[in-house]
């Protein structure tokens, strides 16, 4: 088993420091460092090595910047979740163990804000920072650009509403300041413990809104779909390919009684669900959200209420007037606009034939 003490040197931190600079001016999104392997960087979406082999140790370049309560984390759970800035940048960074030794990966975020339409999201998402209550769900894949869609809905909330914005993160990496909006951000083991007791203690913080980096577990999603239900606007992330996977997965946590008396609690609560994933794009590999978008109407929420999700895709398909979109529908707007290729496109539907159909058609199918 592996530990993170004792603290490195000086020289460690400034060889991290060194790969982070790297990250920075070769465009890479990610970095994974492992013991004895040259440096892996992940550039438009491929993931590529290094030419050198490195002349430091893994465990040395994690040491260097983890505080002693990070080792104490690391040394019980072996694996560790904090964020870190250089330069006016901020990483979110992953130690884990693996084969004994650890490892590293860096995720390199974000330093401003920008619009859904720089992003190249729907601008439909903007309604959902307009919402007042209710439960809104981003889904997708390790690296799908979950936590941005989040972080720029939240600054949309901040630029133009005076409320009171509390968001649990784990960890936190965008930085939100007062803009008309108050907000406050709340780290998992730094400030709060765990998601679900940070949910259910932002209840006496007079919220409006309420960000949920993550709902792991069945106590956290009880805690978000409740502070949803009592008149709290809550953000938080699954993972998981679509939107109807997202609700069968969340319902999924919960057992016997107990799961049929959360489907009726959240076909109340639940107002929307948002499913991504980043393709290669034509404009020189850089990748391109596809994105579905699942708007839970009255018919939608009775759906949900008796588990009928084959029906909940044809509302999708056919649901475009209510502001819903399915993948296929962005994949083929997608190819349309000359952003991705029709291959790309046909590697990523779940549904070949509807794809085709809606390639050759030039328009929706409703």
């Amino acid at each position: 088993m592996s530990s993170l003490a004792p603290a490195s040197s000086d020289d460690a931190r400034k060889a991290l420091d060194g790969l982070l600079d790297l990250m920075v001016a070769r465009r890479a999104s990610d970095m994974h460092l492992s013991e004895g392997c040259v440096p892996y960087l992940r550039v438009e979406g491929v993931l590529r090595p290094l030419d050198e082999k490195p002349d430091y140790s893994v465990r040395d370049l994690a040491c260097s910047i983890v505080s002693e309560r990070q080792r104490r984390i690391f040394d019980e759970l072996q694996s560790l979740d904090f964020a870190y800035s250089r330069r006016q940048t901020r990483y979110r960074i992953n130690v884990f163990q693996e084969r004994g030794q650890v490892a590293v990966a860096i995720r390199r975020l974000e330093n401003e804000f920008r619009t859904l339409d720089e992003w190249g999201l729907p601008l439909q998402l903007a309604s959902f920072a307009d919402l007042r209550d209710g439960l809104v769900i981003v889904t997708g894949p390790t690296g799908s650009g979950k936590t941005t869609t989040l972080a720029t809905l939240i600054h949309e909330i901040n630029l133009n509403r005076s409320c009171h914005i509390v968001t649990i993160e784990d960890p936190l990496e965008y930085v939100h300041d007062n803009i008309h909006s108050l907000v406050h951000q709340r780290e998992v083991h730094t400030d709060v413990p765990d998601f679900a007791s940070a949910v259910r203690a932002s209840l006496r913080e007079d919220p409006d809104v309420i960000l949920v980096g993550e709902m792991r577990d069945a106590e956290t999603a009880r805690a978000a779909i409740t502070a949803a239900e009592t008149g709290h606007l809550v953000f938080s992330t699954l993972h998981t390919g679509d939107t109807v996977g997202a609700i069968d997965r969340l319902l999924g946590i919960f057992s016997g009684a107990e799961r049929e008396a959360v489907a009726h609690q959240l076909s109340l609560a639940l107002r929307a669900v948002v499913a991504q994933r980043l393709l290669p794009g034509l404009n020189h590999g850089a990748r391109v959200p596809a994105v579905e978008i699942l708007q839970v109407t009255k018919a939608v929420a009775h759906l949900v209420r008796v588990g009928k999700w084959e029906q909940i895709y044809s509302a999708i398909e056919t649901g475009r007037a209510e502001g819903m979109r399915s993948f296929e529908q962005s994949l083929r707007e997608l190819v349309e606009n000359r952003l991705i290729a029709k291959e790309e496109a046909y590697r990523a539907t779940r549904d070949p034939g509807l794809l085709e159909e809606l390639l050759n058609s030039g328009r929706s199918v409703t």
